[in-house]
Order: structure tokens, then sequence, then C-alpha cells
């Protein structure tokens, strides 16, 4: 695998942009310089995160989610082995 995170990431097994590969190594996102741990989508080129709402969730269970737009930086937590 590479060094280079996909331009758009989600972590819900449903989506297109679901990459298991990739998760289970281990990635984080800041967003506008300030490490967010609630990040359930993101998009570098358009500059948008998708962070859940706390505990709430919608009517088929999935996390209430709340899309915000600013500057997004993903980045690996664990150095490859």
């Amino acid at each position: 695998m590479s060094d280079t995170l996909p331009d758009r990431l989600s972590v819900n097994p449903n989506s297109p942009y679901y990459d298991e590969a990739v998760l289970t190594r281990g990635v984080g996102v800041r967003f506008k310089g300030v490490e967010k741990t609630n990040v359930e989508e993101y998009c570098v080129s358009e500059g948008w995160v998708r962070l859940s709402a706390g505990k709430t969730l919608d009517r088929a269970g999935n996390p209430m989610t709340v899309k915000l737009k600013g500057a997004v930086e993903p980045y690996f937590r664990e150095p490859e082995a």
C-alpha cells in the first residue's frame, strides 16, 4: 500500500468511498488545524468534513452528521510496517 491517502474517504461500509485497507492502518484528520476524532467522511479537494453530531441516530440507525467546510489534512497515524 502507498503512503498517499484517497481524496475522499468514509467510515460507512455502505459508502462507495469506504476503503477497509486504508482504515485498518489508522487515519487521522486535522480540520482547520485541529485534530478531529468524530469524522465520518472527508473530501480534501472539495474542502469539507462530515462529523457525527453527538450520539444521536437517524431512523436507519446511522449517526446524525454535520457537514463543515474548511481546510482538511488527513494523515496516517501509524507508519507503514
